[in-house]
């Protein structure tokens, strides 16, 4: 994803001036980040919100892309309005995925007053990706608890449990990422997926994101920037 990154990036006309990773990550703790005006991070949910406050503590707004931190999100949004910076966290940054997430939140609340079908969803997404089920998927799964009322918890295990929504996960090597939602009833089936053919999208989305939130203080969401295209 930083390799991604930095290309749209670059087309884009933005310049680079400071690569984090395992092996220089001091460099991120003592500051030396070149006059950077906002960070990107794409890491691990071990050190997201390490990196994250050492960002908004140099006075960086922080797009995030990281998920499986999501206890920690409510520090990180503290210490943005304490640092009066800007940031931003998203499951997924692709286009096609917020767009994806409105239908599937209208979708649950059209379906709320059909209790025959019974709903599920399945990711999939390549070997190396660490936690499961998806941020996408637990983005989805909220929406639909939020909008159905006969679903209250979400569970990764097979429950026959009704109150339950079950999410299905699945690593394939080289899946950029694919999410299922399945209303299913004894008449027949109704599906929205949404497949990505690479990491292109969901780094151009990140870059989107960055181009909104500078110059900009608070706390946002893809929502903003996909309602304010021509603000960036």
């Amino acid at each position: 994803m930083g390799k991604a990154i930095e290309a749209i990036a670059e087309s884009r006309g933005h310049q680079i001036v400071a690569r984090i990773s395992r092996e220089n990550k001091e460099d991120l703790k003592e500051g030396r980040l070149n006059g950077a005006e906002l960070a990107i991070e794409f890491t691990n949910p071990e050190s997201a919100w390490e990196n994250v406050a050492a960002c908004m503590n140099a006075g960086l707004p922080v797009v995030c892309g990281t998920t499986g931190w999501n206890r920690q999100l409510p520090l990180a949004k503290e210490k943005c309005l304490a640092t009066n910076t800007a940031f931003l966290q998203a499951s997924n940054f692709s286009i096609g995925v917020n767009i994806f997430f409105e239908i599937n939140k209208q979708l649950a609340a059209m379906m709320n007053e059909w209790s025959d079908y019974e709903v599920s969803i399945k990711e999939v997404h390549h070997t190396a990706k660490k936690d499961a089920p998806s941020g996408t998927a637990i983005t989805l799964a909220e929406q639909i608890l939020a909008n159905l009322s006969r679903k209250k918890h979400w569970t990764k295990q097979a429950d026959l449990n009704s109150e339950m929504l079950y999410i299905a996960s699945e690593r394939v090597d080289e899946v950029p990422g694919t999410h299922q939602v399945v209303y299913s009833s004894a008449i027949d089936d109704i599906e929205i997926i949404h497949t990505a053919h690479s990491r292109k999208g969901f780094a151009l989305g990140a870059v989107l994101a960055a181009e909104y939130i500078l110059h900009r203080k608070g706390i946002f969401s893809m929502q903003d920037v996909l309602l304010n295209q021509g603000d960036i």
